[in-house]
């Protein structure tokens, strides 16, 4: 199969280039490399063909998708810190740029995967979050909430052209997918917390550490995708894709600093001196996967603990 994906040298686009290079597929990316790189993609040289470049360039994303056979649009402005920084440029990325990937698969009528994402939902304090929950989402004063806004937009999009032109995409929210090839660089929790452990550094708790999360490892959300990509039953439909096991912040460095043998401290900080204005927490996250799980027979395979030694292990 021909596979063209968006994001292709980011963290979840890289590992998905591994398993459909491992199966057989020829794989086409583009990637801005804005959050991307090249090292997660070195290793394919030669395997897949590569192209750099912006996914709102409609006449480049058209060209590259017209061979294809399935897309899988993983390009996205991602990162609570990136979101803060640079909020216009993001809901540009994530609106407008999806915008022109949706535009080209219907055009060309492609069978198309759109990553989404758990912000979906807000701060809604109903738990576990299943699909057709609602998001409560705060003031626009809280620029955070940029990012779910502009992913909530492209979905409506992806979902009015499966209404009104047949368009044949699957949307899938990621629930805090971890693993090699993660960057802390934009927030993210366990690469963070991974790499202040090995070095012996203290490990930063934005909060009191009460706030809870449901981690996925990539090998299990590479395997959601592509069972959803090869079912026919799931084109209109959104699934959430995460893991098992809800944990505190607190427990989870703990858990980091016993299981890295590290003689790291733990220290706390409060979000208005960790992040830039218009941060605002969730006290949990909990994803309802049994939709997911009911169409495919897809379950998470890997614990928290094969993703702390994963992540480990990827910087020695």
């Amino acid at each position: 199969m021909r596979v063209f994906i968006t994001g292709g040298a980011g963290f979840i686009g890289s590992h998905l280039c591994d398993a459909l290079i491992l199966r057989g597929d020829e794989v086409t990316i583009l990637d801005n490399l804005s959050t991307g790189s090249q090292e997660n993609i070195s290793h394919l040289k030669g395997k897949i063909e590569v192209a750099q470049g912006d996914i709102r360039d409609k006449a480049l994303v058209e060209s590259l998708m017209a061979n294809s056979e399935l897309v899988l649009h993983m390009a996205a402005a991602l990162g609570v810190d990136n979101i803060l920084e640079n909020p216009i440029e993001s809901i540009s990325t994530n609106f407008y740029g999806s915008e022109v990937v949706l535009g080209a698969a219907l055009k060309l009528d492609k069978r198309i995967l759109i990553a989404s994402t758990s912000e979906i939902y807000g701060k809604n304090s109903k738990q576990p979050l299943s699909e057709t929950d609602d998001r409560v989402i705060g003031t626009p004063q809280k620029l955070r909430w940029t990012y779910s806004d502009a992913k909530a937009l492209e979905e409506a999009t992806a979902h009015f052209l499966f209404l009104t032109k047949q368009l044949r995409v699957t949307t899938i929210r990621f629930f805090n997918t971890v693993g090699p090839r993660q960057t802390g660089k934009y927030g993210m929790v366990i690469p963070r917390f991974v790499r202040a452990a090995i070095e012996n550094k203290p490990l930063k708790i934005f909060g009191d550490g009460s706030q809870t999360r449901v981690f996925c490892h990539v090998s299990d959300s590479i395997k959601a995708i592509l069972a959803l990509s090869m079912n026919d039953k799931t084109i209109g439909e959104v699934f959430n894709i995460g893991g098992k096991g809800e944990i505190s912040i607190l427990d989870l460095a703990k858990l980091i600093i016993k299981q890295t043998n590290s003689r790291s401290d733990i220290t706390f900080t409060e979000y208005e001196d960790a992040y830039a204005t218009g941060f605002e927490e969730m006290a949990r996250r909990v994803p309802d996967i049994s939709k997911l799980s009911s169409f495919t027979g897809w379950e998470p395979k890997l614990g928290l603990d094969k993703i702390i030694d994963d992540v480990a292990h990827s910087y020695h």
